[in-house]
């Protein structure tokens, strides 16, 4: 998952998000699970949109876009999702005691977003900090984080390059992981046993640089500058 998608977490609850438009925007299937726990938020969803639109002459579906994110299968599929500011009106409308506690969530998040395109120091401290609370030694935490900077400019350079579509993506990360280490990710995932877990927070030290290394050879055959690790 690149930078600009994430997961957030209400009251053990996840919720999608994608940054789109200079601000987030969060998946209403997820916002609607979160506040009603519902065992089909899909329907509920579906059920609330007719209800406000016979008895309101609201159409909840006018706050929403169609935009990509992942499911439960590693694939990405087109989902309703909202802004803040729509997040809000379909909170309205959903009778819950989580809902003022979710304003406070959401407004906390938008909130955080902004500090850390202001400052993009908070955003590394963020997941350091995140890194330091799963247990992860320094020295392996450094070597993350230099490698998640690195892939950031490296999707950076693939996006002026015209470079767009997830599959797109998945297949130049693909070259790059069979170049450093024989194995598409797939298959790198399937040789650690993971599943759903993140490939490269199961990374050892050495993997970690390999894999930087790897990542700025293809910055450096784009023309961009080459980086530093140490």
């Amino acid at each position: 998952m690149n930078k600009s998608q994430s997961l957030a977490v209400f009251q053990d609850k996840t919720i999608r998000k994608i940054w789109h438009k200079d601000e987030w925007w969060f998946s209403v299937v997820d916002i609607i699970s979160a506040l009603t726990d519902s065992v089909d938020p899909k329907d509920y969803w579906y059920r609330m949109k007719k209800r406000e639109k016979e008895d309101a002459q609201v159409e909840l579906s006018t706050i929403c876009r169609q935009l990509k994110l992942p499911s439960t299968d590693g694939k990405y599929y087109e989902t309703d999702c909202t802004n803040t500011e729509g997040a809000f009106r379909i909170i309205q409308s959903i009778p819950s005691p989580k809902a003022e506690p979710f304003k406070l969530w959401l407004a906390k998040t938008g909130y955080e977003r902004v500090q850390e395109i202001e400052n993009p120091e908070l955003a590394q401290d963020r997941v350091k900090t995140y890194y330091e609370m799963k247990g992860y030694p320094k020295d392996w935490i450094d070597k993350r984080l230099r490698g998640i900077a690195i892939r950031q400019e490296l999707t950076e350079e693939w996006k002026d390059r015209g470079i767009q579509e997830e599959k797109e993506f998945a297949i130049l990360t693909n070259e790059i992981s069979k170049a450093t280490f024989g194995k598409t990710i797939e298959e790198y995932k399937q040789f650690k046993s993971l599943k759903k877990e993140n490939l490269r927070d199961h990374m050892t030290d050495w993997e970690i640089i390999l894999t930087m290394v790897g990542e700025t050879h293809k910055n450096e055959v784009f023309g961009a500058p080459k980086i530093e690790y140490f």
